[in-house]
């Protein structure tokens, strides 16, 4: 499974995926022992077990500020146990779309991909992809993104400058 955790100089937390459903109670723990109360930001890139399989112990667990996932549904039990977490709530998720800004402060954290309007049989392709710059260090987090995001991103001409990359598939 993946899951990333950013914590930011202002003591913002933003959760990248939250690894599989066997691995919610362990992304749950780690977070407590950071001293995690709030997630400002938690993410979803795409919709796979692997991914947000531990969403939905995170969304119950934490206070959630904002969530975003892209705009792609899936048919799983998986993908329904984390919209009826983000029901229990009472909070909506954002759709993600390339050329968005996630609020943090003292950083710059932009969405890459997925483009608007996608459409793909392949979930992958709808992978939310970061790049996050703090200071003169920049991170590039791809979720499972394959070559079909890649090159979009590529002829968009948007830097994919990185000292980190979490690469995707």
């Amino acid at each position: 499974g993946d899951s990333i955790l950013i914590q930011t100089p202002k003591g913002q937390n933003m959760l990248i995926d939250a690894g599989s459903n066997s691995k919610g109670e362990l992304v749950k723990e780690y977070l407590e022992e950071q001293g995690v109360s709030k997630i400002d930001v938690l993410v979803g890139t795409h919709p796979h077990e692997d991914h947000i399989g531990g969403l939905d112990v995170v969304i119950d667990n934490f206070d959630i500020g904002s969530i975003y996932m892209p705009r792609v549904a899936h048919t799983t039990k998986t993908y329904e146990d984390v919209l009826l977490a983000v029901k229990r709530k009472g909070l909506k998720i954002k759709g993600a779309a390339a050329g968005m800004n996630i609020p943090l402060e003292g950083l710059e954290a932009k969405i890459l991909a997925p483009e608007a309007g996608l459409e793909s049989d392949n979930l992958n392709d709808y992978s939310i992809v970061i790049r996050l710059v703090y200071q003169n260090t920049s991170f590039l987090f791809q979720g499972d993104a394959e070559r079909r995001s890649e090159e979009v991103i590529l002829d968009k001409g948007d830097s994919i400058k990185a000292d980190v990359i979490k690469i995707g598939h």
